[in-house]
């Protein structure tokens, strides 16, 4: 089933605001889903409503949160989300987060007490179409077993980062710190698809290409993406006063309690740094010659981060979203859930 970004947009606000989000926060919601599925990140789209949904209907997402933001310096401050829909926290706490890099040249702002906030790649993208560098980090829930270790202890920890090149194209990326994020192994689950054996491994420990076995994700590049998970979950969890490592809650536990995620906020002001045009020159420049790159055999061209996506988005405004049935069929049903996530593993089915 194929739709429009703004059909898609209608249907998820309409079916997060009957769950019992208002119909602002339900459009705010569905704002960053849409975005995630037009750039083909089907994994942090649509897919996800009916769980979200499903927690909203069941308290476990404050339908009315009380947003507070508190500066704490110069450049830093600190969003409490109340354990409202972490994407338009998120959001809003991103919106704080340029003011203050545009006055002081950087801003680094805290994101407490939310829900799953979705692809980190909309935020980093609200600063770099405000011409500024965006990072952000956020922690989730314990399913990544360490280097060397056969438990999970961290979550897919992802990190992302956007600037600003010219003529509104950005150079971005957002990525788990597990080989492959949680979300794909959802993605696979919903198309019957098997994966890579790389990506996961079963209950012994030993890798697994059927996503319906896997017990536990690995880290990217053995010790080093543990040890991005390590630094993301200090900045976004431990920095915060929040829970931390495997005292995260589960995404999928008791769908009635909040889950007082944390998420960090890094925008940088170009402008105090170089002139601007500059360095959205040179951001133009470093795109093209990573495209000019001699392909290596099997490729076609070497794109720059987030190019790909940017060419899913303008082929999907063209042709419209592409929504796997089932969902779709949910999206337009009078169903607000099917009571199909709660209590739960990590792994969920």
């Amino acid at each position: 089933m194929r739709l429009s970004s703004e059909q898609l947009n209608e249907l998820i606000t309409t079916k997060l605001h009957k769950a019992g989000l208002t119909e602002d926060h339900a459009r705010g919601v569905a704002d960053v889903l849409v975005h995630a599925d037009a750039r083909g990140v089907h994994s942090h789209g649509a897919m996800r409503v009916e769980y979200y949904a499903e927690r909203i209907a069941k308290g476990g997402i404050n339908a009315n949160p009380d947003f507070k933001f508190e500066k704490t310096g110069p450049a830093t401050a600190v969003f409490d989300g109340d354990n409202g829909a972490g994407h338009v926290a998120a959001k809003l706490a991103m919106d704080e987060a340029i003011q203050i890099a545009k006055e002081n040249g950087v801003a680094v702002v805290g994101v407490r007490r939310i829900s799953h906030s979705g692809a980190l790649s909309y935020f980093v993208q609200q600063a770099a179409n405000e011409n500024l560098i965006g990072i952000s980090v956020c922690q989730s829930d314990p399913m990544v077993v360490p280097f060397g270790g056969s438990e999970p202890y961290y979550g897919t920890n992802p990190i992302a980062f956007a600037a600003p090149g010219k003529n509104g194209q950005n150079i971005t990326f957002d990525m788990a710190t597990t080989v492959q994020a949680w979300g794909k192994i959802l993605h696979a689950r919903s198309k019957n698809d098997s994966i890579p054996d790389t990506w996961a491994v079963d209950v012994d420990g030993n890798p697994t290409t059927d996503p319906f076995k896997v017990n536990a994700l690995v880290p990217i590049a053995g010790p080093k993406g543990y040890g991005l998970m390590m630094m993301v979950d200090v900045l976004s969890g431990i920095l915060l006063g929040l829970p931390f490592g495997n005292k995260v809650s589960s995404m999928y536990h008791d769908l009635t309690e909040h889950r007082n995620l944390g998420q960090l906020h890094i925008v940088i002001n170009p402008e105090y740094f170089t002139a601007l045009n500059l360095f959205q020159e040179s951001i133009a420049t470093t795109m093209q010659d990573l495209n000019n790159i001699k392909p290596a055999p099997g490729f076609d061209h070497v794109s720059y981060p987030g190019q790909r996506s940017a060419e899913r988005e303008k082929k999907y405004e063209e042709n419209g979203i592409e929504i796997v049935d089932h969902i779709y069929e949910y999206l337009v049903s009078e169903v607000v859930h099917n009571n199909a996530y709660d209590n739960k593993s990590p792994f969920a089915k």
